[in-house]
C-alpha cells in the first residue's frame, strides 16, 4: 500500500525530532549526576520532564483540534531547539544549575505533549485510516530507532565531550527536523468552525474517553505500565553508572546499553502487522505488556550488563507491537475532529502516571534500595494484564466495525 510523500516527509521529520529528543533525554541524567549523585534530585528530572503529560495535556489536545496541527508541531520543536541552545549557553558561561536542569525539562517536556499529540493526530489526515497500521508500524521503526538507538549512544559519546555538545546538538537536530516538517504542504486543522469554549471542548474528549470501554481500559494499563516504568528508569542510572554503582558502567558503555529496547523495538516495529494476524490483538497487547514487566524485573537479579540489555530488547520488541496495536486503534475508533482531545484525555491517563513514578522510584530508592526498587516495579508492571479481561479481540472488532 502506498502511503504517500507527504507521509515520507513526516517520517523524515519524526525522525530527526526523535533523534533529538533521545539524544537530549539521555544526556541530561548524565550532565546532572556531574552535578549531584542524590536520588531524589535525579529523580526530580523525570519528575520535570514527564509533569507536562499530567498538567497541560488536557488543554493541548483541546488546541490540537482547534489549530493547525502542523504549525503547532514546527513551534513546539522550535521551541525546543531555543531552550537547549540556551541551556548550552548556560553551561559554556559555567552558571548551569541543578534548578536550571530542571527549568529545561519543564519546558522541553511541555513542548513534547504539544509535539506529540499533534503528531498522533495528524496522522489520519496524511493516509487513510485502513493503511494506519502500516503507517504507524513505519512511523515507530523511524521513531524508536531514532529515541532509543542512535539518541542514547550519540548522548554517551556527546557527554564525554562535554556538557556544551551534548545540549547543542539535540537543539540543531530539533531545527532539521524543522526544516522537513515544514515541506509538507497543505492544512491540517480540522474543517469547522468552532462556536464552544476550551473547557466544554475538553470535557466532550473526557466523555468519549470514559463512555469508550476498550480505550478506557487501555489508557489504565497503559498507566500502571508507565508508573512502574518511569519509578525505575528515574534512579537507574544511579545503579547503572559509576565506579561506586551496583553495574559498574562508564556513560559511554551506559548509553550503548539503552539502545537494546530500540533494537527489539525495531524489529518489533517491522514485523508486528505479521505477529498481530498471528497472535491477535490482544494477545499481542499482553506480549507487550508481559515483556515489558521483564525488562524491570532483570535489574533486580542481575548486574550483568548483557543480560539487563537482552531483557531490554526483548521488552523493546514487545511494546513496539503494543504500540502499532493500541494506538491504531485509537486513531480508527475516534472521529477524526475529536481525535486531539481523545489523544489527549487517554495520554493525561495513560503518561500523567510518569511524573507519580518518577517520585515514587526517588522515594522507594531511599527506602528499600535500588535492587528491591526494580523486583517492586516489576510486580506492579505485572497487574497491568488484568486490562485483558476486558480488552479482548471480541469487543476489538466490535468497536472497529461500530465506527
Amino acid at each position: 500500500m502506498h502511503l504517500g510523500t507527504a507521509f515520507w516527509r513526516l517520517w523524515a521529520s519524526a525522525g530527526f525530532s526523535n533523534l533529538a529528543d533521545g539524544t537530549f533525554k539521555v544526556a541530561l541524567p548524565l550532565v546532572a549526576v556531574q552535578v549531584t549523585r542524590e536520588p531524589a534530585l535525579i529523580a526530580g528530572l523525570v519528575f520535570a520532564l514527564t509533569l507536562p503529560w499530567l498538567v497541560f495535556t488536557l488543554p493541548v489536545g483541546a488546541i490540537t483540534d482547534r489549530f493547525d496541527r502542523r504549525v503547532i508541531m514546527l513551534a513546539a520543536n522550535t521551541t525546543r531547539a531555543a531552550l537547549l541552545a540556551a541551556t548550552a549557553g548556560a553551561v559554556a558561561l559555567d552558571v548551569a544549575t541543578i534548578w536550571l536542569l530542571y527549568a529545561i525539562a519543564l519546558g522541553a517536556g511541555t513542548a513534547e505533549t504539544l509535539y506529540d499529540t499533534c503528531s498522533h493526530s495528524l496522522l489520519p489526515q496524511v493516509v487513510d485510516r485502513d493503511r494506519l497500521p502500516r503507517a504507524n508500524a513505519r512511523l515507530f521503526a523511524v521513531e524508536l530507532t531514532a529515541n532509543e538507538f542512535l539518541g542514547p549512544a550519540a548522548a554517551g559519546l556527546l557527554v564525554t565531550a562535554g556538557a556544551v555538545a551534548a545540549f547543542t546538538a539535540p537543539a540543531a537536530l530539533w531545527l532539521v527536523a524543522v526544516g522537513a516538517l515544514a515541506t509538507v504542504r497543505g492544512t491540517f486543522r480540522v474543517p469547522g468552525e468552532r462556536r464552544t469554549t476550551l473547557r466544554a471542548d475538553i470535557a466532550e474528549g473526557l466523555r468519549f474517553l470514559v463512555r469508550h470501554r476498550l480505550l478506557r481500559a487501555l489508557a489504565a494499563m497503559v498507566g500502571v505500565s508507565n508508573l512502574a516504568n518511569s519509578a525505575a528508569t528515574a534512579v537507574f542510572v544511579l545503579y547503572a553508572v559509576g565506579p561506586d554503582s551496583a553495574m559498574g558502567l562508564t556513560g559511554e558503555v551506559f548509553g550503548l546499553m539503552l539502545t537494546a529496547p530500540a533494537i527489539g523495538s525495531l524489529a518489533g516495529s517491522l514485523v508486528a502487522e505479521r505477529v498481530t494476524a498471528h497472535l491477535g490483538r490482544a494477545r499481542s497487547l499482553g506480549l507487550g505488556f508481559g515483556t515489558g514487566a521483564l525488562s524491570l524485573a532483570a535489574p533486580a537479579v542481575t548486574t550483568n550488563a548483557y543480560a539487563v540489555a537482552a531483557a531490554f530488547a526483548v521488552a523493546g520488541f514487545g511494546i513496539a507491537v503494543l504500540n502499532v496495536v493500541a494506538i491504531s486503534l485509537r486513531q480508527q475508533v475516534t472521529p477524526d475532529r475529536l481525535l486531539g482531545r481523545v489523544n489527549s484525555a487517554y495520554r493525561m491517563v495513560a503518561w500523567g502516571t510518569m511524573p507519580l513514578g518518577a517520585a515514587l522510584g526517588g522515594a522507594l530508592a531511599h527506602l528499600v534500595g535500588l535492587r528491591a526498587l526494580f523486583a517492586i516495579t516489576a510486580a506492579l508492571a505485572l497487574t497491568a494484564l488484568l486490562g485483558l479481561i476486558t480488552v479482548t479481540d471480541r469487543r476489538i472488532d466490535e468497536a472497529l466495525l461500530a465506527v
